[in-house]
């Protein structure tokens, strides 16, 4: 996984950005540690497996039904399925090794 560290990409206040297996880092913040890469990493394997068209097509979908259903941008993301696999995942090193075909669906709905 390529990591390009610049000024730019993400806007806002986040410090990483997955897009299309590339991750963009705000340089601000420095190297990104372990966890943060994981956690892209689990990303990449999402947007792999739905074809990375696809993967985008559900995240802004699921994000606005989620921002509907509670009107706060911040709190629709965190629970969107793919993110929240991804945050719940994101300190298990081996999780990738392990991790079954389409996981995130198991996010789509709290238990």
């Amino acid at each position: 996984m390529k990591v390009i560290y610049n000024n730019i990409i993400p806007f806002g206040r986040f410090r990483a950005i997955n897009l299309c297996g590339v991750v963009f880092a705000k340089q601000k913040y420095g190297k990104l540690n372990k966890t943060i890469i994981n956690h892209e990493s689990v990303h990449t394997i999402q947007q792999l497996e739905m074809l990375i068209v696809f993967f985008y097509l559900w995240y802004v979908i699921e994000w606005l039904v989620r921002f509907c259903m509670c009107g706060d941008a911040i709190k629709a993301y965190y629970n969107i399925s793919f993110e929240r696999e991804a945050y719940h995942n994101e300190r298990n090193y081996a999780y990738r090794r392990y991790r079954r075909l389409w996981a995130w669906t198991s996010y789509l709905v709290r238990k």
